[in-house]
């Protein structure tokens, strides 16, 4: 369960592909007189499980539409709060050392080149990178050949970690995730129409407490947190 935020500071649930880029915005907000923001990441469905159990969250931003969804039809956001804040793309990363490129397409030869090794990536069924990554597999047709060898990480960023640390050959992360790390590179980038359009909805939270909740949230819808998170790579509108 997320921890309480300090009076005033707002409660963020936020999917852990955004720990760079929320860290940033949440000091830029500070430096400006407020107070700083409590950040809570993991996996956007964790981070939903606890808002549903009654977290008491001032904002959720996911990495998905759909379990933004699932709060509202439980109707525990604040009508006319949700937006969508941020874009990304799914990218397949190897330990830096790897100079190979991966293409990615329906004669792909990832299954072949992956072998006897792991292919990292969040869970499938229910965290929103493994669910874009089962996604664009199957749509490529190449899930067959390569689910036996998947390991599924709690989060994108544990999933990040296994190819880091050379206990994954291959993994399937956010490019903005790939550019976070030193230690992997980018072998090739997922087609766009292979899998839904990434989107990082954000809205409040009808259990919020911090008066300071709605202004941030305007903060990062705004020109100033935008920039933040093109910095660090995310495709804004």
């Amino acid at each position: 369960m997320a921890a309480a935020a300090p009076p005033g500071a707002p409660l963020v649930l936020a999917a852990a592909s955004l720990q760079e880029s929320m860290t940033a915005a949440a000091d830029a907000w500070a430096a400006k007189g407020h107070a700083r923001p409590v950040l809570s990441f993991a996996a956007s469905s964790a981070l939903a499980r606890q808002a549903a159990a009654g977290a008491p969250a001032d904002l959720f931003v996911s990495a998905d539409e759909e379990w933004m969804d699932d709060l509202q039809r439980r109707g525990l956001l604040v009508p006319g709060t949700r937006a969508d804040l941020l874009g990304n793309r799914l990218v397949l990363v190897a330990p830096a050392n790897d100079s190979r490129a991966v293409p990615l397409g329906p004669r792909s030869p990832l299954a072949a080149w992956l072998g006897e090794g792991r292919l990292a990536m969040a869970d499938p069924d229910s965290v929103p990178a493994g669910k874009y990554g089962k996604a664009a597999l199957t749509k490529l047709g190449l899930w067959p050949g390569v689910q036996a060898r998947v390991v599924r990480a709690e989060n994108v960023r544990a999933a990040l970690a296994l190819v880091e640390r050379g206990a994954a050959r291959y993994g399937i992360v956010y490019a903005t995730d790939a550019r976070a790390s030193k230690l992997v590179r980018v072998a090739g980038i997922f087609p766009a129409a292979s899998h839904p359009p990434i989107r990082y909805p954000i809205a409040r939270l009808k259990a919020f407490q911090s008066l300071e909740a709605e202004g941030f949230r305007r903060f990062l819808l705004g020109r100033e947190g935008k920039a933040i998170f093109a910095r660090y790579g995310f495709a804004v509108w």
